[in-house]
């Protein structure tokens, strides 16, 4: 994204209803900063809160482990060429345990260090960028014999996720989230 200006004033907490405050609150504890992609769905609480609802489950640890799929959020983020949504993503695959050659091989994938699986993982990513069309029967039974059923939903709706909010976030102008601040070691 450039340096232009938002699409969109951002709303602070004191702007925001009681809903939406206390899903501020709920992601400041989570996070250490409330991320600006949610600071303009606050226009809409109900849709923040099911936004935040869908997020959280979808990128935790589950059948596939949740610093992965944000690496495959991440994926798609250069694909789509998202700077907040590359820099939001780093920065949870790293809290999640994403080491940094792990955050640095995606844009480089096949060369990156990363299991045979892990790979088939962020191709299909690719595919699914293209189109799902890109998604053949042939590349499918590779996919099906890395990934069990569960996994397979897991990734797919990942991928496709991470297509609709760098574009959502872009298309508003949305600035990236600042960094939060780190804890001060005792």
């Amino acid at each position: 994204m450039s340096n232009e200006s938002p699409r969109i004033k951002l709303l602070e907490r004191e702007a925001v209803t009681p809903d939406a405050a206390a899903l501020y609150d709920t992601l400041l504890a989570q996070r250490g900063v409330v991320p600006n992609m949610f600071k303009a769905l606050a226009y809409s609480p109900d849709i923040a809160k099911g936004v935040a609802g869908f997020l959280k489950p979808l990128l935790s640890d589950s059948a596939l482990q949740g610093w992965y799929k944000e690496l495959v959020a991440v994926r798609i983020s250069i694909l789509c060429e998202s700077e907040y949504a590359i820099r939001a993503h780093s920065i949870s695959a790293r809290k999640k345990g994403a080491s940094e050659a792990q955050i640095a091989g995606v844009r480089d994938f096949e060369n990156g260090p990363y299991s045979e699986k892990e790979k088939m993982g962020f191709r299909l990513a690719d595919r699914l960028h293209r189109g799902a069309r890109d998604v053949d029967d042939s590349f499918y039974r590779e996919l099906q014999s890395a990934f069990s059923s569960t996994e397979l939903v897991e990734l797919f709706l990942t991928a496709a996720a991470f297509e609709m909010f760098p574009r959502f976030i872009d298309g508003l102008r949305i600035p990236t989230t600042p960094i939060p601040p780190s804890p001060v070691p005792l």
